[in-house]
């Protein structure tokens, strides 16, 4: 079975878009999905990138042609939820270290359920404290205390950890996916990333 590990941030639009078309994938695949919490303000300062809105913003046509991309995508894949977030850029320490906890008290996947939704759906301002607590707890999850854990010390330590890490294995945006020692970056790989994880998983 091929482990696909997918370098994630909740901030990346794009992100969203991988995580509902990687369930696919894997099902198709065998491969299981690892999701890797990281921070992408930590990310582009490591590797001096910075956001296409920073990086393509005096190219001509370069942001309209990748809302288009988009688009496409988005019409391909059938997501019609998904909504650009009107308080974007959003801060996700938070959030981020939040799905560090809900991954060490077992909710991961209820937990990034709601916070994608919550983010890429229904336009929440997720930097802050007091949405987060009433997204997760109209998700049926423990928001005050999944908030109150973004403060431990260890979880702390583990997204810096993350983060790093995925800086040393060459990681300079998000999405990023590793299958093996194969590196794909952005949601437009994802075919090469199924291709390569059908050939590692026979």
């Amino acid at each position: 079975m091929a482990t696909i590990d997918f370098i994630f941030d909740f901030g990346s639009p794009n992100a969203y878009l991988a995580e509902k078309v990687l369930p696919a994938i894997a099902g198709r695949t065998g491969a299981r999905v690892n999701r890797i919490p990281c921070l992408l303000g930590g990310i582009f300062r490591a590797a001096n990138n910075a956001s296409p809105m920073v990086a393509f913003g005096g190219v001509k046509g370069k942001l309209a042609y990748e809302a288009l991309e988009t688009r496409r995508f988005v019409a391909k894949h059938g997501l019609v939820a998904f909504r650009q977030n009107p308080h974007f850029p959003v801060n996700t320490l938070l959030i981020m270290r939040g799905l560090v906890a809900a991954r060490r008290a077992g909710m991961e996947e209820p937990y990034v359920a709601a916070v994608l939704a919550a983010m890429w759906e229904a336009g929440e301002k997720m930097d802050d404290p007091e949405v987060v607590v009433r997204v997760l707890s109209a998700a049926g999850l423990d928001g005050p205390g999944l908030v109150a854990a973004t403060q431990d010390p260890e979880v702390k330590a583990e997204l810096i950890a993350n983060t790093e890490a995925a800086v040393e294995r060459g990681v300079f945006g998000i999405p990023t996916f590793f299958v093996g020692g194969e590196m794909f970056f952005g949601k437009d790989r994802l075919g090469q990333v199924e291709e390569e994880a059908a050939r590692q998983g026979t």
